[in-house]
Order: C-alpha cells, then sequence, then structure tokens
C-alpha cells in the first residue's frame, strides 16, 4: 500500500503540478489579453486624439477664415460708402468746366451781366454740393510737380523758379476724399 500511496501521491503532486501550470499559462493568456486590449484602447485613445486635434486645427483655420471674410467685407462695405458720390461727381467734372468757361466771359450788356451772376449763383450752390460729399480741387500753380496729382502736358523755361514747380494750370484737377478724380494738367518749368 506504501506504493500506491506513494504513487498517489505522486499523481496528485502531477495533477497539482499540471493545474498550477495550467493556471500559470491562463494567467498569461489572459495578461496577454488584457494587455492586447490595453494595447488596443491606447491605440483607439491616440488615434481620436489625433482625429481630435485635425478637427480643432480645421475648426481654428475656418474661424480665421470667416473672421477675414468678414473684416474684407466691411472693409469693402466701408469704401462704397466712403466713394458712393464718386461716379456722380465724375460726371459732373466737365460741368464744373463749364460752367468755369462761362464765368470768364466778359460781360458788355446788364442782361448779360444779370445772366452771369445768375451761372455763379448756380456754380457756387454746385460747388457747395461737392465739396459737402468731399470733392476737393488740387491746388497746382506754384507747387512743385507730383506725378501723382499732376498731369505734366508741356514744359516751359522761367528762370526766376525752381525746377519742377507748376508755373500754369491748364486744366484743373479734382480730388475725392483721398482719391484723384482727375488729375491737374499742368505745365512744368524745365
Amino acid at each position: 500500500m506504501t506504493e500506491t500511496t506513494e504513487n498517489k501521491d505522486l499523481v496528485q503532486e502531477d495533477v497539482q503540478a499540471e493545474t498550477t501550470t495550467e493556471e500559470v499559462e491562463q494567467t498569461e493568456v489572459q495578461e496577454e489579453v488584457e494587455l492586447s486590449i490595453e494595447e488596443q484602447y491606447e491605440a483607439k485613445l491616440a488615434e481620436l486624439q489625433a482625429k481630435l486635434a485635425d478637427e480643432e486645427n480645421r475648426h481654428l483655420r475656418l474661424r480665421a477664415d470667416f473672421d477675414n471674410m468678414r473684416r474684407r467685407n466691411q472693409l469693402d462695405r466701408e469704401a462704397a460708402e466712403k466713394y458712393r458720390a464718386q461716379s456722380l461727381l465724375s460726371d459732373l467734372l466737365p460741368v464744373l468746366d463749364n460752367f468755369e468757361r462761362a464765368l470768364q466771359v466778359e460781360t458788355t450788356s446788364e442782361e448779360t451781366a444779370s445772366i452771369i451772376k445768375g451761372i455763379e449763383m448756380v456754380y457756387r450752390s454746385l460747388i457747395e454740393a461737392t465739396e459737402k460729399e468731399g470733392l476737393q480741387v488740387i491746388k497746382a500753380e506754384g507747387e512743385q510737380f507730383d506725378p501723382t496729382i499732376h498731369q505734366a502736358v508741356m514744359q516751359e523755361q522761367d528762370s526766376e523758379k525752381e525746377t519742377g514747380i507748376v508755373l500754369r494750370e491748364l486744366q484743373k484737377g479734382y480730388i475725392l476724399k483721398d482719391r484723384v478724380l482727375r488729375p491737374t494738367m499742368v505745365s512744368v518749368n524745365e
């Protein structure tokens, strides 16, 4: 019996060893599965964080584009309001020139003098209305020639004045606020 008992003890030890080995193997498999699941979660988390960062970046760019567009539209509206009368005033410049020519006519009778006086009143009211809109005459005679506001159509020689000085104004020029509607046609000293 001792031999049988010894065999049983050995078998039990073997069974216990196998059971312990199986438990260890199961634990290792579970740990691998758990590590694998943890790794999967970490990979998924990293992927979602990357997507979130991309979406946040995209959102910021879209918002910046929207703000830029809104600013551009605001500037366009302000410019349109500021220069709303530009087309009308450009069309009125020849009318102003004709009024000035009419006022330069010499009068010989009382009738023509009263007509000229009426023309002068209309001219002054037209000038006042255009000045309210921001139209200004460009000063030229005696000024230094500036190609941004003057158009030189001829050169003359005057030894008393410096080179580049405007000697005569041939046609008035006008500025609307800060835009040149028509440059002044001038004669410049050589």
